[in-house]
């Protein structure tokens, strides 16, 4: 690595008054920023912890919406929201391992978008609001394609609001190196309609499948999904899986989901 100074801001004012200087970069749980200083493929003069500000870390939940600070790890949201919205808890509880989900946090993971990560689908089918230093951000409008989202300069993921649905299941096929998701698919069942979100396929980052939402919010069992199918086009390949072998997967993985969230 190279030399870099790095600051340590205790509130999220001061952390943004810091990012404001030339070069300087967020530092959330470093699970993917460090990995990458290491092998030199981004070069900051300054890192920016946000991992001192209280006011960052922390669950709570209020009239059937959760509310997580953006600088809460893994393992909390893990063991803190199982009461409250389960198949988040067990999406959480599943990153990684254990120091991956005693470090990452939420908000460092959806400032990321990695087109793998589990919780871009989670926030998508929930239909989240981003909340930021300067602005709230509904997920539909947040994810931007592979690693990319609709995030400005030094703008801070502070807080993701989820509402809790009825229901919901996530189902990850894990790449076991990684532990990342080859393919995960995570449904969510609303009083307005199903919504469901598939990250680790396609080229264009997380998405709602709109066909499988339409069919399970008619009929919310397996057997609605039968004859549905998603375009093996645009789906990634490599040398883990074809194309049409991650189209198949969001297939299997969302029938997987609706059963055991039914």
């Amino acid at each position: 690595m190279y030399n870099f100074d790095v600051e340590k801001p205790t509130s999220i004012a001061d952390a943004v008054a810091a990012l404001g200087d030339d070069e300087a970069q967020a530092l959330g749980g470093g699970q993917t920023l460090i990995p990458t200083l290491k092998q030199r493929l981004a070069s900051p003069s300054k890192l920016v912890s946000l991992s001192g500000i209280a006011e960052m870390r922390g669950i709570s939940l209020d009239a059937g919406v959760l509310s997580i600070g953006g600088g809460t790890p893994h393992g909390t949201v893990a063991a803190e929201a199982a009461g409250s919205y389960p198949a988040l808890a067990a999406l959480a509880g599943n990153i990684g391992d254990p120091a991956v989900r005693n470090r990452g946090t939420i908000g460092g993971s959806l400032a990321n978008n990695d087109p793998a990560a589990c919780y871009p689908a989670a926030a998508l089918a929930s239909g989240a609001t981003i909340v930021t230093n300067a602005r709230e951000i509904k997920a539909d409008d947040y994810f931007d394609g592979l690693f990319t989202t609709v995030l400005e300069e030094g703008e801070i993921v502070t807080q993701v609001r989820l509402p809790v649905p009825e229901v919901a299941n996530y189902q990850k096929f894990v790449q076991p190196a990684s532990r990342f998701a080859l393919v995960g698919v995570f449904v969510a069942k609303y009083a307005d309609g199903v919504r469901v979100a598939v990250t680790g396929a396609s080229e264009d980052g997380v998405f709602r499948w709109s066909e499988a939402e339409a069919a399970l919010s008619a009929n919310f069992s397996a057997d609605a999904l039968e004859g549905l199918s998603v375009d093996a086009d645009g789906m990634m390949a490599d040398i883990h899986g074809s194309k049409a072998y991650r189209a198949h997967l969001i297939g299997v993985l969302t029938k997987r989901a609706v059963a055991a969230a039914a």
